[in-house]
Parts: C-alpha cells; structure tokens; sequence
C-alpha cells in the first residue's frame, strides 16, 4: 500500500526558505513519477513540480512561477522526496502535498488527476 507522508511545512517570512518532505513506502522511485502540489483557501489545487528518475536519469519540470527558486529532488536512500523553497513570497502561503502516479512520465504531469496517490498535505504559510 503506498503512502506519502508531508513534513516541514511553518511559518516564514517572505523571502525565506523552507524545505519538504515527503517520505514515501510502497512504491518505487524508479518506476513512478512525483510531484508536488499546492492549494490555498477557496482555490483549485495547484501543479508546482514534479520529478521522474528512471534508468539512472532524473526528468523535472516546474511551474513557471516557481522556476529558478524552488527545486525538486528525490533521495532514494532515503525514500524520501524534497521540495527546497527559495524567496518565498505571501501569495504561496498554501496546504502543500505531494503526489504520486505509478505510471510514466507524460503530457499531463502536472494534471493533478493524474496522480492516484495523495499525502495529507503540510500547512506553509509566508507572511509579509
């Protein structure tokens, strides 16, 4: 059975950083793919990245309003996916969750009903 459970979600001022987890068992890395969505008060859940690491090679893909600050990554040792967030600004302030999709890398990965697997998410909340 996969679960995902979220960590490191708080309060920061904007501009700070915080970094996520999601520490996943019942699945394996290689053969899905992970994400990370938000989704603040009163609004549609939100794509921010995601990451595939199959045969060796990872594969991510970012919102456009995240590139450059915020990065994705996945510690197979660990069993663990990470979501570093840089310069974070109030307008992000969010229940964070990661998801995952036991099938391969497409189009539509950062469709949320894509993913079949769902963490119960982690409040972060940026104050200006």
């Amino acid at each position: 059975q996969v679960q995902l459970v979220e960590s490191g979600g708080g309060l920061v001022q904007a501009g700070g950083s915080l970094r996520l987890s999601c520490a996943a068992s019942g699945l394996t890395f290689s053969t899905s793919k992970m994400a990370w969505f938000r989704q603040a008060p009163g609004k549609e859940r939100e794509f921010v990245a995601a990451i595939s690491i199959r045969w060796g090679s990872s594969r991510t893909t970012y919102a456009d309003s995240v590139k450059g600050r915020f990065t994705v990554s996945i510690d197979n040792a660990k069993n663990t996916l990470s979501l570093q967030m840089n310069s974070l600004k109030p307008e992000e302030t969010a229940q964070y969750y990661c998801a995952a999709d036991l099938r391969a890398w497409d189009s539509t990965v950062g469709s949320p009903t894509r993913y079949q697997y769902w963490g119960q998410g982690t409040q972060v909340t940026v104050s200006s």
